[in-house]
């Protein structure tokens, strides 16, 4: 079985595929296939009656009907082309479901990154990821979602000992954490000492700080908790585009579940994303468009917009009508 080397030379980093070993950076595989980011046709609502309103940004948009574009994914972790609106999107929502549905009764979750010692580097995948549920529970940490990254990014050259370190991707795995800490962590974040806080300014305390700080003295894991999340869609989806994945293995799992979150312990039914209207909250619907407007349909163009409000009447009658299930066409 293959190790996890700590001894890296810059022949072992595939920049190409951002790989090392069995790794890989999501994202840097091959296209899949031809239909890859194809657009399929339009989603959108038409309830242009309750779309007369005045948002924040000042905008009323009275006669106006939300379109969004589908396009086409294959919804693989390594398909450069997918692996963003396709595969992330669906991984994170699916977090979102099983975190928000442990949260009724473990708490608030929070975001949590588990840094392996060198010492560690050498252990397969498996090992380590076991070794990462074991530091984090001698933390208090009952459980979550494990997402897996071998890979750090260095903004710019820097030079230790006389070695210079390029800029770019280079391999440091460690993992990142949505989970559940015992009794919270809001005693450690409102805490005076937050910004000063050591091993000696924990003395005496059994908050989450005090206990990861006494621990690192012994096994050398650092374990931090970030700031509090905007939102655990946006975590998890943000964590995910910079995830590993292991090569030539076909149903490598990126998120992985532990404790009080493992599917053993906590049964979720997956429920499909709804897509809504930003303005009414109707779910949208396929549509068809039969005006005479050129859209712009690559991702890769400056004029590129997934979504927009555009005009139900462009001067000959309404151009946006619902999609039949047998229509043929955009």
């Amino acid at each position: 079985m293959q190790t996890m080397s700590s001894q890296l030379s810059k022949s072992d980093i595939n920049n190409e595929f951002c790989s090392y070993g069995d790794f890989t950076l999501v994202g840097h595989g091959i296209q899949t296939n031809d239909n890859c980011g194809r657009f399929v046709s339009f989603k959108g609502c038409l309830h242009i009656e309750l779309h007369d309103k005045t948002t924040l940004d000042g905008v009323n948009y009275q006669g106006k009907v939300y379109v969004r574009k589908v396009h086409a994914s294959c919804d693989k972790p390594t398909c450069p082309v997918c692996y963003k609106s396709g595969w992330a999107v669906r991984e994170a929502d699916r977090i979102t479901q099983r975190i928000r549905e442990a949260s009724k009764t473990a708490g608030v979750a929070e975001h949590i990154i588990v840094s392996i010692p060198k010492a560690d580097y050498g252990l397969d995948y498996e090992k380590l990821r076991l070794k990462a549920v074991k530091v984090l529970s001698s933390r208090g940490i009952i459980g979550g979602v494990l997402i897996f990254h071998g890979f750090r990014y260095r903004s710019f050259d820097v030079y230790n000992n006389g070695i210079r370190n390029m800029k770019g991707w280079y391999w440091s795995p460690h993992f990142h954490c949505i989970g559940f800490i015992l009794n919270g962590y809001a005693k450690c974040r409102n805490c005076p000492k937050f910004e000063s806080k050591s091993v000696i300014t924990c003395a005496g305390c059994n908050g989450f700080e005090a206990r990861t700080r006494r621990l690192f003295e012994k096994d050398g894991y650092i374990v931090k908790v970030k700031g509090e999340r905007i939102t655990l869609m946006g975590t998890a989806w943000y964590q995910l585009n910079h995830s590993s994945v292991k090569r030539n293995v076909s149903r490598f799992h990126v998120a992985t579940w532990f404790g009080i979150c493992s599917y053993r312990k906590l049964k979720v039914t997956i429920e499909k994303r709804k897509e809504l209207c930003p303005i009414c909250q109707n779910e949208l619907v396929p549509l068809r468009y039969f005006g005479n407007r050129c859209f712009v349909y690559s991702k890769d163009s400056i004029e590129y917009q997934r979504s927009e409000f555009c005009d139900m009447n462009e001067g000959q009658g309404d151009v946006w009508v619902e999609r039949g299930e047998h229509d043929v066409g955009y």
